[in-house]
């Protein structure tokens, strides 16, 4: 009898990262969960690692260039803090670095005096679209054991997902912690 090398590639998957804290009898749930937080955190660190050595850069610099790159007219720091989900101290050390790179340019908003317009240089957009066209063929590759059909089913179900979970957000919790022994 032939052996099927998805089922090692499925048994291999169990004993990595999170999903080695899993048992044969916990719920599937549970285990989809780990699954899914164990492959992010293995593509996350990969798209790191290839940022870093390629490009000399770190992700938190490629999702700033790439929120600039989707707004030509440039953002106001508040808003790019609001879009990375970053403090605005964090956002103003970032800006600092990309503008003594040549990759980014500040200017004061016409409309409020305390508020800074960020723009990509012609430098910036196109060394962001550089790293964006590597980036792209590093998920293309990363994902290629999917087939497309299991991927677009795998991209509704975790959109159903998303749904359900933003709906039970909205549940009240109890107002008391649950004891655990």
């Amino acid at each position: 009898m032939k052996k099927d090398p998805n089922l090692d590639l499925l048994n291999a998957a169990d004993e990595l990262g999170y999903e080695a804290r899993s048992a044969k009898g916990d719920h599937a749930a549970l285990k989809l969960w780990l699954r899914l937080l164990s492959s992010t955190n293995q593509i996350e660190t990969e798209i790191r690692r290839r940022l870093r050595v390629q490009f000399d850069t770190s992700l938190p610099r490629f999702d700033y260039l790439a929120q600039l790159y989707r707004a030509p007219d440039g953002l106001r720091m508040k808003d790019l803090s609001s879009y990375l989900m970053v403090t605005g101290a964090n956002v103003t050390s970032v800006t600092d670095e990309l503008e003594r790179d040549g990759l980014v340019a500040r200017s004061s908003s016409p409309t409020d005096r305390r508020s800074w317009i960020v723009c990509l240089t012609p430098k910036g957009r196109q060394v962001f679209e550089t790293m964006a066209q590597a980036h792209e063929q590093w998920i293309l590759e990363l994902f290629a054991c999917l087939q497309a059909p299991a991927m677009a089913q795998m991209y509704q179900q975790l959109g159903n997902l998303r749904v359900h979970v933003l709906d039970k957000q909205s549940v009240a919790l109890p107002s008391t912690p649950i004891q655990t022994t």
